[in-house]
């Protein structure tokens, strides 16, 4: 059941709004006032707040703000005086979904409370079916792994917690950092990339936390770092296996505390940051080196997620290649094009050293060199073609693979391409593949591709219904 907090400075009425709901098998916490009330909701989030409006200190009003400033979703009841209507339509506009006039009928006050749960209820269902959806957008791919790395990214994304995502170079790790972001409370704010090893190690420390006016030659104005910036927001911290030493020690002291200080300045300014790292390092293998400090490892390795390398989701790389074709065949003003079988199966043999990122830019490529609106083998680099070509390419076996319909398939092809070559004929068509033609005529009706009942073998195709027994032999 749900966890309810009752705020009212009355003890009656928390005891008895307490028994009556506690009768209804909620948990429910009672605070005397809107200062213990925020203790008690900063210590366990509520699924509701009941609260009465006139008490000392902190009113029920400002509760009510502070609630969808800092706890947007969860739902409140506000308790009146009679004929205090007023008051209660001001206290909806700043978020309640219901007030109760006291003396208050129980039976009315439980009929609220079933409501604005089921309301709560609804809003975490909607939001969790939009991050599932906004993910399954952004990481695609049939293989295990990557479904399990959308279902982690839909359970992390709505918290604040610190994620490591691992993976050689051009896995896609920025790409989950983002989808974590979009999916997130925080997706209205920034999200705010440092490469940590892209920046010089003398420069790092500035771009991540600013400096003040004269903090060094050349400081002419203060100015606000990269770290500020993502305020209220997501920080990405990207290849942070290569930051130096000393910067670790203040990443890490930023980590606990929560606060920066400029470059040249005394000043301690508190920053809201959720923070995502990325490597593709072995950290730990860092930290027995002596090339990682350990403390700050266990401080941003609270879940990690592991981004396969290309090589291990092959199944997957049809769908990246048409994704990346028509992107770019789109930048480039063409229309997306057609892929050849034999590119589909070079690109799927090639051992990708570069991951995703390398593949995307060899279908680029491709794109660009096509001299029609096909992509043909010719388009794509020597060494690709090569792998796919040489005496130790392996076969690739993907998920769900079913051999008959690929066979299938590759008969099918193939005796499109002759009949293309022989303009429609299916005797010269079935001469070209060594094929009979009685052989040839039956897959060609199973394969829509007859000529004529009773016409001529000599006669071109034309489309039409499959059918018939195979020939003695053709199974």
């Amino acid at each position: 059941m749900a966890l309810i907090l009752v705020v009212d400075d009355e003890a009656g009425i928390r005891e008895m709004v307490r028994a009556v709901l506690g009768a209804d098998g909620h948990e429910v916490v009672v605070a005397a006032s809107g200062d213990e009330a925020v203790r008690r909701i900063a210590e366990d989030t509520p699924d509701l707040v009941l609260t009465d409006l006139a008490m000392p200190g902190m009113s029920g009003i400002e509760l009510l703000r502070h609630l969808s400033e800092d706890h947007p979703d969860v739902p409140s009841i506000v308790i009146t005086a009679y004929g205090s209507k007023e008051s209660a339509v001001e206290a909806m506009r700043h978020g309640a979904v219901n007030y109760v006039e006291k003396p208050f009928d129980v039976e009315e006050l439980r009929l609220h409370v079933r409501r604005a749960l089921r309301h709560r209820s609804l809003t975490d269902e909607n939001r969790e079916l939009r991050v599932r959806l906004s993910v399954e957008r952004e990481i695609v791919g049939r293989n295990p792994a990557i479904a399990a790395i959308r279902d982690l990214v839909a359970r992390i994304a709505p918290t604040d917690s610190t994620v490591l995502i691992t993976g050689e170079s051009g896995t896609g790790k920025e790409v989950v950092a983002r989808s974590i972001h979009r999916a997130s409370a925080r997706a209205d704010q920034p999200f705010v990339g440092i490469n940590c090893a892209a920046i010089p190690a003398e420069l790092l420390e500035s771009e991540m936390f600013g400096h003040e006016r004269g903090a060094f030659t050349g400081a002419d104005t203060a100015r606000r770092g990269l770290v500020e910036t993502a305020h209220g927001g997501t920080l990405f911290l990207d290849e942070i296996g290569d930051m130096p030493m000393a910067m670790q020690v203040k990443l890490l002291r930023f980590l606990q505390e929560r606060r920066i200080r400029r470059v040249g300045g005394n000043r301690e300014i508190p920053v809201d940051v959720r923070v995502l790292t990325a490597t593709h390092q072995d950290l730990p293998e860092l930290v027995r080196a002596g090339r990682f400090r350990e403390d700050l490892y266990y401080r941003i390795h609270v879940i990690e997620i592991r981004m396969p390398p290309l090589r291990e989701r092959r199944e997957d790389i049809p769908e990246f290649v048409r994704f990346f074709a028509g992107r770019h065949a789109a930048r480039m003003g063409r229309p997306e094009p057609a892929i050849d079988p034999q590119v589909l199966d070079a690109l799927s043999t090639y051992s990708w050293p570069g991951n995703i990122r390398e593949l995307e830019n060899v279908v680029e490529r491709a794109v660009a060199l096509a001299s029609g609106d096909r992509l043909t083998p010719d388009t794509l680099p020597a060494e690709v073609l090569a792998s796919a070509r040489g005496p130790g390419a392996r076969v690739q076996i993907p998920a769900g693979f079913d051999l008959d319909g690929h066979l299938e398939e590759e008969r099918r092809r193939y005796m499109e391409a002759a009949l293309e070559l022989t303009g429609g004929v299916q005797k010269r068509a079935a001469e070209l593949l060594g094929m009979t033609f009685r052989s040839f005529r039956y897959f060609a009706r199973k394969f829509g591709l007859t000529a004529p009942r009773g016409g001529d073998p000599e006669t071109p195709v034309a489309p039409g219904p499959g059918g018939g027994a195979p020939p003695p032999g053709v199974e």
